[in-house]
């Protein structure tokens, strides 16, 4: 059975879950705790696995370990392409791939928590700057997909779920946690309570997890 190395409030780490269980494929789970002990993400053992000091990471039965959200799912869809979470049709692949990616590339990397550990320990940033700072690009992604989705279909491309769908839902959990107006955003607010309602993206909630604190 595959291991996934993964922390329970992790948006990378909630993607990969959403994919896993979209997919059906059943791995083990193991805890990497990015607060405690000064983080186990930098502990000799995980960086052998993980040299970016990052989760999610995914072991595959022979030992060969995979990093990235993105990278893991797209082995997930290579080794399981049913169902699709990218469309066949390259236009429309395209269009997924820009919606998850101004999730996972533009919005993501800015928030994450050594991004937003350096700015404290840098230059000084307070618990609400902190969350001025996420909520900032957070915003600024999110104005930009409500209008990239589509409003005619159930999810953000289709009527079956997607890589974006995955990034939205996992986003908006920390758009939640850290207090953002949500209400400029409705379709994406729809995309999310109609993906929640999913058990395959239920069951992946932060607050689900055995980890959960």
């Amino acid at each position: 059975m595959m291991t996934l190395y993964g922390y329970w409030r992790s948006t990378a780490a909630y993607r990969v879950r959403i994919a896993l269980n979209l997919k059906g494929i059943s791995v083990a789970h193991v805890s990497v705790h990015l607060v405690k002990d000064g983080g186990q993400q930098h502990t000799p053992a995980y960086v052998a696995k993980n040299p970016t000091h990052l989760v999610p990471s995914l072991e595959l039965e022979g030992g060969t370990v995979l990093t990235q959200s993105l990278a893991i799912i797209d082995y997930l869809e290579a080794i399981q392409p049913d169902p699709a979470l990218l469309p066949s049709d390259p236009v429309a692949r395209a269009k997924v791939l820009a919606a998850a990616h101004v999730v996972a590339m533009d919005i993501h990397p800015v928030n994450n928590l050594r991004v937003v550990s350096h700015l404290a320990d840098t230059f000084g940033a307070d618990v609400e700057a902190k969350r001025q700072w996420m909520c900032h690009w957070m915003d600024t992604g999110f104005e930009a997909l409500e209008q990239m989705v589509r409003k005619d279909t159930r999810f953000s491309f289709a009527d079956t779920p997607s890589l974006a769908d995955i990034c939205l839902v996992a986003q908006y959990y920390n758009a939640r946690r850290w207090g953002l107006d949500l209400t400029p955003y409705p379709r994406l607010t729809e995309i999310e309570e109609t993906c929640l309602a999913l058990p395959a993206f239920a069951d992946a909630r932060p607050e689900a997890q055995p980890d959960a604190e």
